[in-house]
């Protein structure tokens, strides 16, 4: 027997959606509110930003471990501890009198909250029989999806209603419920052992230095430059021989802090990957288009954040057919379908320019939503399908780490490919317009007597006109790049197609037998 106490499955589903959906959302809330968290704490923005990257590092170095924690603490107790140390460390960001004890309580936050996603996940995969947990990650997949969308969205609402420490304190009855809930119809299961008393103490030293130290690099490349910068570069150094030692040394001793062998199997490394696309592009697509949203149309922050609603409304639809269908279709062919709708809603935003209208962005990010939903769910089902139950809390805790170390690097690579790229366009615009000649010429002169026509002199007029032409070519030169980006994250998606053919099928019958 695997437990001796019956749960509804869905009573164990809300009661691990509640702590999981609180993390994920923290990890988009922030962003909006870092204009007044740098203004009431006495900092500029740049070192406000630090509030998010700390977040992340924490989060990403303690993601990987959370199936070793799972085997020392025990599942529900580490759950528990993850829940209440999360929910104390919001309020004490919420009571943070100056940027460095914000920072250091949102480590704390980032650390408590690491385990909950991958944890929640196995719980979930476990709860359910095989032939259900479609289903089930339908219902996960709602909050790891949806909640980075809302998060801006509910984010810069507390902070204009209310204050920027309120998006912490909203956490504190979340967190207070999911704690209960977690006491009640969480179970661990028997066979959750400890399998050692060796701790690899060099494995999660490794790990730690290389996982924050490529945090740091992606999240400040950008500002900083990349390869310009001495400290970038070293950062990246150290994250890559950090990295390699780590991979070298779970792998070869006996008692591995993260156990790399689950990659063996073919049909979760494929998986594993694809699911890092997803979170490259989804992370990625997240910045791309509220940026493109405030810089090109003009809208304000909050008007952004709401724009981008239909995403959340297509992957909300999404999830729970997807949950259903799973039982009836092979996945395979379900992330297939996925991967080419989420491939055509990005060139069908690429194709759009800086006249369109809200219904014009309304139904590509509906439809990129929908497809986001046809990826998670068989996604997750079909990688998770061979592995064993007793090795599931460390797969599904790499399986979470490389897709949100793939959003990360997504985001670095968005960024600093738009200014990259708006940088190229611009200069080739430039040498289009000239005063001596051409379509260019006609122009200036053209906007230089409308300007002569309002009442301004001739030199007055001239400046204005150079004034005006270079304004039109950095906003054309910004929409190019946005066209590129937007081009280029499709690739990626139909890239992966291919690979689902050399996924095996799950086959629920002897998914069923798997760790029994």
């Amino acid at each position: 027997m695997e437990s001796e106490h019956h749960v509804n499955p869905w009573l164990t589903a809300i009661a691990v959606m509640f702590g999981t959906f609180m993390v994920v959302l923290d990890t988009t809330v922030v962003n909006v509110s870092l204009p007044q968290i740098a203004g009431s704490l006495g900092a500029t923005i740049d070192e406000a930003t630090w509030a998010l990257t700390s977040y992340l590092v924490a989060n990403a170095v303690i993601l990987p471990l959370t199936g070793w924690l799972a085997t020392v603490f025990g599942r529900k107790r580490l759950l528990i501890l993850s829940v209440a140390g999360f929910t104390i460390a919001s309020f004490l960001c919420g009571v943070a009198p100056s940027l460095p004890v914000l920072i250091l309580f949102r480590i704390l936050q980032g650390a408590t909250g690491a385990v909950m996603q991958p944890l929640s996940q196995a719980v979930l995969l476990e709860a359910f029989e095989p032939q259900d947990r479609g289903k089930a990650m339908g219902f996960w997949g709602l909050g790891v999806v949806a909640a980075p969308i809302l998060g801006p969205v509910l984010g810069g609402w507390l902070t204009d209603n209310y204050s920027w420490r309120w998006v912490f304190y909203i956490n504190i009855p979340v967190g207070v419920a999911a704690v209960v809930m977690t006491r009640l119809f969480v179970f661990d299961p028997s066979y959750l052992k400890r399998r050692s008393m060796v701790v690899d103490y060099l494995g999660i030293g490794l790990l730690a230095i290389g996982i924050s130290t490529l945090q740091v690099a992606l999240d400040k490349g950008q500002q900083e430059d990349w390869f310009d910068s001495t400290f970038i570069v070293s950062m990246l150094v150290v994250a890559v021989l950090s990295l390699v030692a780590f991979v070298w040394r779970e792998l070869t001793t006996e008692h591995p802090v993260v156990d790399l062998r689950v990659f063996r199997d073919r049909t979760y490394a494929i998986g594993v990957a694809i699911t890092a696309v997803l979170g490259f592009v989804l992370y990625g697509s997240l910045v791309l288009l509220p940026v493109m949203l405030q810089t090109l149309m003009g809208y304000p922050p909050l008007q952004a954040g709401i724009a981008m609603a239909p995403r959340g409304m297509g992957s909300f639809i999404a999830m729970p057919i997807v949950g259903i269908l799973t039982q009836r279709f092979d996945g395979r062919k379900l992330v297939g379908f996925g991967l080419i709708l989420g491939a055509y809603t990005n060139f069908w935003l690429s194709w759009l320019n800086p006249s369109a209208g809200y219904w014009d962005f309304f139904w590509p990010q509906f439809l990129q939503g929908f497809a986001l939903g046809l990826l998670f769910v068989p996604l997750t089902t079909i990688t998770m399908a061979p592995i064993p139950k007793e090795t599931m809390g460390n797969a599904t805790s790499l399986f979470n780490l490389m897709r949100n170390q793939a959003g990360g690097i997504g985001i670095a690579f968005v960024t600093t490919m738009l200014a990259r790229r708006r940088a190229y366009h611009t200069a080739v615009l430039t040498t289009h317009v000239s005063s001596y000649g051409g379509n260019g010429a006609g122009q200036l002169e053209a906007i230089r007597n409308a300007f002569i026509a309002r009442g301004a002199d001739a030199v007055s007029a001239t400046q204005r006109a150079y004034a005006a032409v270079s304004g039109m070519i950095a906003r054309q030169a910004a929409t190019l790049s946005f066209i590129d980006l937007f081009w280029l994250l499709a690739m990626f998606f139909i890239a992966m197609v291919p690979l689902l053919f050399f996924m095996r099928r799950p086959q629920h019958a002897e998914v069923a037998m798997v760790g029994e």
